[in-house]
């Protein structure tokens, strides 16, 4: 596997993770549950910073050209579907950094719009990790030839310089690892998700 690759898998792990704590957030507050906003907005600052900009921003700048190079157009086929999630994925991001954004306790409407918004991004992403991990990435290893691909390594490492310190992106990922320690995932509505998710990628 290729570094860039198996570097982009790893991120994926940590965002999965990131995405069990969101979901028992939502659970939380399906139930009645107290949720600071702090916390709404710290999940919004996760997903948009270490996801979107540092991961998804590698894949659009890096992988994504470098497919394209060999054929495979953005508007249309898998490369062209994983743009419009991830133009998806940041309206949902950009709703809970609004709500995170307020004062005081979460009212009603901002609660159901926190249930309404995260609800629909966890399945989005973890079908999207699912469709990368198992038909994307693997097909961009047969496509791009061995030469480009090491090209493609020094390139990503590039980006992540590009967009943020060495510092930073650790401090993201400890905010990550705090998230998922303070809204445990339940791991068996993470694998029925995730099983679900499995399947539906392997019949795309």
């Amino acid at each position: 596997m290729n570094k860039s690759i198996e570097h982009m898998m790893n991120e994926h792990r940590l965002i999965v993770r990131v995405l069990g704590a969101l979901d028992t957030l939502v659970c939380r507050l399906e139930s009645g549950g107290a949720v600071p906003r702090t916390d709404v907005a710290r999940f919004a600052a996760f997903f948009r910073d270490f996801a979107d900009k540092l991961h998804h921003g590698k894949e659009e700048d890096r992988l994504f050209v470098a497919l394209n190079k060999q054929g495979f157009p953005s508007d249309y086929g898998p490369v062209g579907v994983m743009l419009s999630e991830h133009t998806a994925g940041r309206t949902h991001v950009r709703a809970l950094a609004e709500v995170g954004a307020g004062s005081g306790d979460l009212d009603a409407v901002e609660r159901e719009r926190v249930i309404g918004h995260a609800g629909e991004f966890v399945p989005l992403l973890l079908g999207h990790i699912q469709k990368e991990d198992n038909i994307l990435y693997p097909m961009a290893q047969q496509a791009i030839p061995p030469e480009l691909f090491q090209k493609l390594d020094e390139d990503c490492d590039a980006f992540d310089r590009s967009v943020m310190s060495a510092e930073q992106i650790e401090q993201l990922r400890g905010l990550g690892e705090a998230l998922c320690a303070a809204y445990p995932a339940d791991p068996h509505r993470m694998e029925s998700a995730q099983a679900c998710m499995g399947c539906a990628g392997h019949h795309a």
